[in-house]
């Protein structure tokens, strides 16, 4: 092969990893795009939409709408020509699909208080005031079985409190002991695997749904928030 042959053989070679470099650009997968430019946002699945370049994302209860392309996260309702919202309609089905997941809950994984024939699970912060609220509301039932499951979302710090809870031997009267504001004990060592129930309490929050405390559960039917009205209700209409 003479030189020039060489040269233009070299050319065509170049030439074609050179093509081949712009046919396939870097994929980036949606989910990395929206972690990287929203690192605060907890979701728990992304999907492609019939909008081009549109992803549906659920976070909790929440249903979003990420554009990958822009970076540009929508937060809001969309609607088909009828009027019909794919938004509501969504979320209502995430809904429902977080009562049956309640039904499924690891309940022997909560501290159990109380033998009563109405079932409320809950998700608390030993250092939330309104699930301190709640607490004495509900202590004063008698009428109650209560599982108290721990999602520390606000107070972080609230960690050392459940350790020292889901430690103890007794833990209801624990559970007493820090929603009525007693300290954790300074010092206190805990295993692995206490370290590891209580994250799994949070993981079991977050599975549900579950974005601020208190939430209940109560026999069946969710409550968001300290509304005593409304578990009252519930527990009353029971049979």
């Amino acid at each position: 092969m003479n030189v020039s042959l060489r040269i233009l053989v070299s050319w065509f070679v170049m030439a074609l990893i050179a093509a081949s470099a712009v046919a396939a650009p870097l994929v980036v997968k949606p989910e990395t795009v929206l972690r990287q430019a929203f690192p605060d946002l907890t979701f728990e699945s992304i999907k492609e939409t019939n909008i081009a370049g549109m992803y549906e994302v659920v976070s909790g209860q929440n249903v979003l709408y990420f554009f990958p392309e822009k970076e540009y996260l929508f937060v809001g309702e969309i609607y088909t020509k009828d009027r019909k919202t794919l938004s509501a309609e969504r979320k209502k089905e995430l809904k429902e699909n977080t009562l049956k997941l309640v039904k499924s809950l690891p309940l022997e994984k909560a501290v159990k208080i109380g033998s009563g024939k109405n079932t409320v699970i809950e998700f608390t912060d030993p250092d939330c005031p309104y699930c301190r609220k709640a607490s004495e509301f509900l202590k004063k039932r008698k009428d109650v079985t209560r599982y108290v499951f721990f999602a520390p979302f606000a107070h972080p710090q609230a960690i050392t409190k459940i350790h020292h809870i889901l430690n103890s031997k007794d833990k209801a009267a624990a559970y007493e002991d820090m929603m009525g504001g007693k300290p954790s004990p300074q010092g206190a060592t805990y295993s692995d695997s206490v370290k590891s129930l209580a994250q799994e309490h949070i993981a079991l929050a977050r599975k549900l749904g579950v974005q601020g405390t208190p939430t209940f559960f109560v026999n069946g039917q969710e409550v968001v928030g300290a509304d005593e009205k409304k578990i009252e209700s519930l527990l009353g209409t029971h049979k």
